[in-house]
């Protein structure tokens, strides 16, 4: 039996389209704010340098050389308003910078913009370590993972729970290449913004827990700070992106167009990690994994592995969890009697449920002291589908059951 490792990093999201050149139409101009198009212009390095006061900006692009600028309206209010944008969005779709295709995404999908930047200690000529970049996109996923944990419930030590959930998450999420030690993911508002909400808080909470135990030796302040999001899970992921840099940086800069969500602030002033933070986030994240209780559960789920030494005694049994926990599958071990109630289940199309206490240990991905064990009457589609994956694992369930499975 295997399980997936609790600190295996998220699947990866979806590539940003900025990985690429900019391939559609320029957004329609009377769908775009100039006010939300000068806020991203600004947010990404271009230089507001002149223009009429009142009637539009001159921008140039960041970078040494300018390049082509844009003339955009600071309003509609004017009669070349909408010529001057339409000119502007034209312009950034045939711009060869990163920064142009940047811009373009934002306007097309609203998003609030969370950023990464690791000071990775220069090679021969200034270059980075090749792996740099894949360990700044593997710590950026587990970041993002624990904020999707986080907006599920709070909890010192997640575990395999709300996995799936957090995963379907991380779906909408975009992201665009990490270079020079800088990694952006565009969170869209529409589904997200809770995920960029906790994201922003956990991470100022984190910071002051490490400052309190930096400086007073104690703890305490990081189990406060779970009510903020603050986990086992996020303190991994900080470990990940500070280890072997000197120093790491994290910042939410919030969609333009939708505004500051509530009781956050305003800036994308970036939380800064270093490596003196290292020692202070391993203590927390072993403290959230040994001080994580066991939940007591009742569960409803699918046999789909039975294994025993012999013909008689206790065997474990492998549940498809159905209902009852938020975790996608659970071993259990059942004694002489319980083990055969499971196994009859199993070879007539049903469920079981089961009472036990879920442990932390292992990722709560193991029940203790189950009892109660009964089949549970389901309708005939799921009964069928629970007898069809009997038939495609037939000749692996008569090995686990030794022999002993119609007693």
């Amino acid at each position: 039996m295997t399980h997936r490792p609790t600190e295996e990093p998220a699947r990866p999201v979806r590539p940003h389209p900025v990985d690429t050149a900019w391939s559609g139409s320029p957004p329609d101009p009377a769908a775009v704010d100039p006010a939300v198009l000068g806020a991203l212009l600004r947010r990404h390095g271009w230089q507001r340098r002149g223009g009429a006061p009142g009637r539009y900006g001159r921008w140039t692009p960041p970078g040494p050389g300018g390049g082509t600028s844009l003339l955009v309206p600071e309003s509609r209010a004017f009669p070349d308003s909408d010529d001057l944008l339409a000119e502007a969005l034209l312009a950034l779709s045939r711009s060869g910078a990163p920064s142009a295709r940047e811009v373009l995404v934002s306007l097309a999908v609203p998003s609030d913009e969370i950023r990464w930047w690791q000071d990775v200690p220069a090679g021969p000529a200034g270059a980075a370590p090749w792996t740099a970049e894949e360990r700044l996109r593997t710590a950026a996923r587990r970041t993002l993972l624990a904020a999707a944990l986080a907006t599920r419930a709070r909890a010192g030590y997640h575990g395999a729970r709300h996995r799936r959930a957090a995963a379907a998450a991380l779906e909408g999420v975009l992201v665009g290449s990490a270079s020079g030690g800088r990694l952006t993911a565009f969170v869209p508002v529409t589904g997200g913004r809770p995920l960029a909400v906790r994201l922003h808080q956990a991470l100022f909470a984190a910071r002051e827990a490490i400052d309190y135990q930096r400086a007073t030796g104690g703890m305490d302040a990081f189990d406060a700070a779970v009510e903020a999001g603050v986990s086992h899970e996020l303190t991994e992921s900080l470990v990940a992106l500070v280890r072997g840099t000197e120093g790491a940086r994290i910042a939410v800069a919030w969609a333009p167009a939708a505004g500051v969500p509530g009781g956050c602030a305003p800036g994308a002033e970036p939380v800064e990690f270093s490596p003196g933070d290292l020692p202070a986030l391993r203590d927390a994240g072993a403290r959230y994994l040994r001080e994580e209780p066991s939940v007591p559960v009742r569960i409803t789920g699918a046999v789909t592995r039975m294994r025993r030494s012999g013909p008689r005694g206790e065997g474990t049994v492998r549940l498809r969890v159905l209902a009852g926990a938020d975790v996608p599958h659970v071993r259990i071990t059942l004694d002489e009697e319980a083990y055969r109630i499971a196994g009859h289940a199993h070879l007539v199309g049903l469920p079981v449920r089961v009472h036990g206490r879920l442990e932390s240990r292992g990722g709560f991905r193991r029940l203790t002291g189950a009892h109660g064990i009964v089949p549970v009457q389901v309708d005939d589609a799921e009964r069928d589908r629970l007898l069809k994956e009997l038939q495609e694992n037939l000749d692996f369930f008569e090995e686990a059951c030794g022999g002993d499975c119609g007693d």
